[in-house]
This record gives C-alpha cells, structure tokens and sequence, in this order.
C-alpha cells in the first residue's frame, strides 16, 4: 500500500503563480483589453479591433502631457 499522495505544497505554488499571472498582466496593460471588452458587452457597443485598440491606446499616451523633462 502506498501513503496517500498530499497537494499541501500545490495550493500555495499555485496561487503563487496567479498571483505572478495577475501582476504581469497589470503591469503589460494586458488586462486593459479585457476591461475594455467587458465595458463595450455592457453597454451593447461593438468593440474595436485590438490592433486599433493598441493604437488608440499610443496615440492617447503619445498626445497625454505629463509632467516630463523633455
């Protein structure tokens, strides 16, 4: 008979790896296109493709005046 097999040690690695998921994807701008979809399904708007999704995302950073040196 063998011991009975134990997932202690895959719980808190996987969360772990969520966690990472999570943070990666904030951090890229990543979960923006999923924001973007679920806000457009809300309003009954038909989304814009993600590569104009992309562009429109750069042009608004280009053209946004921040404080900067140059």
């Amino acid at each position: 008979m063998s011991a009975p097999r134990t997932t202690t040690g895959r719980g808190p690695l996987r969360r772990a790896a969520a966690g990472l998921r999570w943070y990666l994807r904030e951090v890229s701008g990543e979960s923006r296109w999923d924001d973007y979809l679920e806000r457009c399904a809300a309003d009954g708007r038909t989304p814009m493709s993600r590569r104009e999704f992309e562009r429109h995302r750069a042009d608004l950073r280009e053209h946004q005046q921040t404080g900067r040196c140059c």
